[in-house]
């Protein structure tokens, strides 16, 4: 079960995580271990004066707060951490001309991430589907990525809410607990079932963080509002690139940021209540520092 940025109760083995007394020296492999912990994992992005990402930083230059109260950081690990991640594609009539462009952006995610995450591909207009094949759950091989992500049904609706709860039900079955999905789409949503507040709720819930590139062009804007709202919710972040060509140069920026991404640890709470969540970093090397991460967690009902 898990609950809030990626609450993990029961034993898991393969988290890559080292305990925070327990740092590896440089150089070394992330250590595996094994917690019989309720852990909350929280995804950081954090960033410079100038929006340039800080590489480097150490476990005594984060500082966590919860529900304004100092917690101390039980579980920490440096970037590079691999993931499980989707990649979530609309596939509705209007992307026809951004078909080749998307494949590239896509693609260009692919090869930027690491060699060890774990993906697949989901595809989307009135109802979403894998493109990998069924016995195939996920993939790092690029070739078996770039078939999945060049099998468009193109035509019908956008129903990207649905989609996203498709895609959701994909990471029950993934071996990484960190958990990304990359969104395509040029529309806003108008054919789901499921409703807005309750894909917020369950994206908060599962610890997905999500990142969204909104291909608009000048006379049709989507939901930009919808589409951040649904990215900064999780963590994550929204893109609208001017052009639809830039889209590639999105997709690289979005794999170098969950590569330069600290994953820090706690012991998450027990009373089924939502807890928001502060993270600040500092080192006088780097003057002023900005650190994203998801804004609370749910905790685990007693």
């Amino acid at each position: 079960m898990q609950i809030g940025p990626i609450l993990i109760v029961g034993i898991l083995s393969a988290l890559p995580f080292s305990p925070a007394e327990q740092q590896p020296a440089a150089g070394d492999q992330p250590t595996s271990i094994r917690l019989n912990v309720n852990l909350v994992q929280l995804p950081a992005t954090v960033t410079d004066s100038n929006g340039r990402s800080v590489p480097g930083l150490s476990l005594q230059a984060f500082r966590l707060l919860v529900d304004g109260v100092p917690q101390p950081i039980t579980a920490f690990h440096g970037e590079d951490a691999p993931v499980t991640a989707g990649i979530v594609i609309d596939n509705s009539a209007s992307m026809a001309s951004k078909k080749s462009t998307v494949i590239e952006a896509a693609l260009a995610f692919a090869r930027g991430s690491n060699q060890l995450d774990q993906m697949f591909v989901v595809h989307f207009n009135g109802r979403a589907r894998l493109g990998l094949p069924s016995d195939v759950p996920f993939t790092g091989d690029i070739t078996k990525l770039e078939a999945a992500i060049s099998r468009f049904e193109l035509g019908g609706t956008t129903a990207l809410y649905d989609a996203l709860v498709f895609a959701q039900a994909q990471f029950r079955r993934a071996f990484y607990l960190r958990k990304v999905i990359l969104v395509i789409t040029d529309g806003a949503d108008n054919s789901s079932h499921a409703p807005l507040p309750d894909v917020l709720n369950s994206l908060q819930k599962s610890g997905v963080v999500l990142f969204v590139i909104g291909l608009f062009n000048e006379t049709d804007r989507g939901n930009p509002r919808v589409l951040t709202q649904l990215a900064e919710s999780t963590g994550g972040r929204a893109f609208f690139p001017e052009a639809v060509t830039d889209a590639t140069k999105v997709c690289e920026e979005v794999a170098r940021e969950i590569r330069r991404q600290y994953i820090l640890g706690f012991p998450g709470a027990e009373d089924g209540q939502y807890h928001h969540v502060e993270v600040t970093a500092q080192d006088a090397k780097y003057g002023p520092l900005q650190v994203r991460t998801r804004p609370g967690y749910f905790a685990l009902k007693p």
